[in-house]
């Protein structure tokens, strides 16, 4: 089982400790009571879904023995007009850069980790469309 803590500090900032041992902290907007300090937590989710797609993506890359230089993934959403305001639309871009990448290669990584590994998208499939493309550049 995995477990996390999340434990107001003031206003509308939360630290939430990992089972890992590590926090992360979290605001909310001035609007609703935050002072701006951190990320929001939907903000978060996207963030998580980025970071477990690229570890998949750059770990089967580099097993295909790819020489990548640089590795970006790029995730923005839209997000429903009324409450609970659930992301409606994700897009991962990956920005790959390297020398003498092998298309096949990068475009087999991202499926996989799209189709197969990435939990986060896993679990934000069938609540919101994610959509997902590559772009490679040469060094």
């Amino acid at each position: 089982m995995m477990r996390t803590r999340v434990k107001l500090v003031d206003g509308m900032r939360f630290v939430a400790d990992g089972a890992t041992g590590h926090s992360v902290v979290m605001d909310g907007d001035p609007e609703f009571g935050g002072e701006d300090t951190a990320s929001r937590p939907t903000e978060l989710v996207l963030m998580g879904l980025g970071g477990c797609t690229g570890m998949d993506v750059i770990s089967i890359l580099r097993k295909k023995r790819q020489d990548v230089t640089d590795f970006e993934i790029v995730v923005s959403a839209e997000r429903a007009d009324s409450h609970p305001k659930k992301f409606t639309k994700i897009h991962v871009e990956y920005i790959v850069t390297g020398k003498d990448l092998s298309e096949d290669a990068v475009k087999r990584a991202v499926q996989l980790s799209m189709d197969k590994y990435c939990s986060v998208k896993a679990t934000l499939e069938g609540v919101a469309e994610i959509t997902y493309s590559y772009k490679i550049n040469s060094q």
